[in-house]
């Protein structure tokens, strides 16, 4: 009887469906969901590990800091190695002070702000994807312990700062958590988040740059 009830199992089909069955989530409205959640929220902070890479050179650069988007008008990258390191975007002028590699100037350049993006530069990019990219599902993953969506984008016009990007969106709450740009031939940028808070409040004085004694101001 228990070698009949066996054979008659293994002749029922499994209703799970196979790997290559599993329906794949439709790649731009995973980057459409992550640009509504994105521009929607009116502040974001998290834990950053940045890794720059030049295939050219062979040189492979490690930072990590915190990260910061209030409104339109605010964008900072506080790095904590190297220390003091930071990149400011106030709403007026972008600031790029590395004492590391540049000590004794800050590099202050005009700043041309996105009359609806203002400098919300992860908000920019993740706008109207099926106008300006060619979307593609790659692979669920995780980061973080989190679960994952992975989507390559590739801008159909050449008026953006990087030829191909690859997302990690949270599965629950389409918030970035990986971001991999290829911004020039062999050159390639790897943002990884944690930590993030939406919706938290900020103090101004984290997107103003004062100016160290005894630093002088590079106009770009």
């Amino acid at each position: 009887m228990r070698a009949l009830l066996l054979a008659v199992l293994f002749l029922i089909p499994d209703p799970r469906p196979l790997p290559s069955q599993v329906p794949q989530p439709d790649p731009l409205t995973v980057v459409r969901r992550a640009g509504n959640v994105y521009r929607s929220m009116t502040s974001l902070q998290a834990d950053f590990v940045q890794i720059i890479e030049d295939a050219r050179l062979g040189d492979s650069l490690r930072s990590t800091g915190k990260l910061y988007q209030s409104g339109q008008n605010g964008f900072a990258m506080r790095f904590t190695d190297p220390a003091e390191d930071a990149i400011i975007l106030d709403g007026r002028h972008a600031w790029f002070y590395n004492p590391s590699t540049a000590p004794g100037q800050v590099i202050r350049t005009s700043l041309e702000s996105d009359p609806v993006y203002g400098v919300n530069l992860l908000g920019r990019v993740l706008d109207r994807p099926a106008e300006r990219y060619t979307a593609t599902w790659i692979r669920s993953d995780t980061v973080g312990g989190r679960r994952v969506d992975v989507v390559a984008i590739v801008p159909r016009a050449a008026n953006v700062n990087f030829s191909r990007a690859v997302l990690w969106i949270d599965s629950e709450n389409a918030l970035p958590r990986r971001i991999e740009l290829e911004e020039s031939p062999g050159a390639r940028r790897v943002l990884i988040l944690s930590s993030i808070r939406a919706n938290a409040n900020i103090p101004r004085e984290l997107f103003e740059f004062k100016v160290p004694r005894g630093v002088r101001i590079v106009d770009q």
